[in-house]
C-alpha cells in the first residue's frame, strides 16, 4: 500500500471540480480499485434529523442495506460511539448485519464535522483479518479531506 501515492489521489479528487456526490464515488471507485481487499467501499451519511444512516455512493455489490438505525451492527455503533471500528472477522461479532456470505471482515470509520459525525466511510473485505493501521490511517485522512466537502 503505496500511502502517500493514494493521498495524493484523494487530494485530487476532492480538490477537483466536481460535484460532491461525484467526488464521492470517484473516491470508492478508487479506493476499491487501488486496495485489493477493499471488496466494497460505500459512504453512509447521517439520514436528516432521524437516528438512522442513509446510503450514499458506493462501488461493489448492491446491499439492501440502504438504511441503519442507529446502534444496529458495525456502522450503526459507529453512528453512536464516533470511533473507528475494526472488525477482523464478522463471525464474531454479535450486533453485525450481513451484507453478504462473503464478507468477512470490516471496517468503519466516521466522518466528523465541527465535532459531529455526519456520516462514515464503510469496507468490506472478503478476506478475515486484512486491516492494519495504515488502513486506518489512509482511511482517517480520506475522512478528513471528505469533510472538508460540508
Amino acid at each position: 500500500m503505496n500511502i502517500p501515492q493514494l493521498k495524493k489521489a484523494i487530494t485530487t479528487i476532492i480538490e477537483g471540480d466536481d460535484t460532491t456526490s461525484n467526488k464521492l464515488q470517484s473516491i470508492c471507485n478508487y479506493l476499491k480499485q487501488e486496495i485489493n481487499y477493499y471488496d466494497w467501499v460505500g459512504f453512509y451519511f447521517k439520514n436528516g434529523d432521524k437516528k438512522e444512516l442513509k446510503l450514499a455512493e458506493y462501488s461493489g455489490e448492491p446491499t439492501e442495506h440502504t438504511l441503519i438505525p442507529f446502534g444496529k451492527g458495525i456502522c450503526g455503533q459507529v453512528a453512536i460511539s464516533n470511533k473507528n471500528f475494526i472488525v477482523p472477522d464478522v463471525k464474531a461479532q454479535n450486533n453485525y448485519i450481513s451484507c453478504g456470505f462473503k464478507v468477512k471482515s470490516e471496517i468503519v470509520i466516521p466522518i466528523l464535522v465541527n465535532g459531529e459525525n455526519i456520516g462514515q466511510i464503510d469496507i468490506d473485505s472478503h478476506t478475515v483479518n486484512p486491516f492494519t493501521k495504515n488502513d486506518e490511517l489512509l482511511l482517517e485522512f480520506v475522512c478528513k479531506k471528505v469533510a472538508s466537502l460540508f
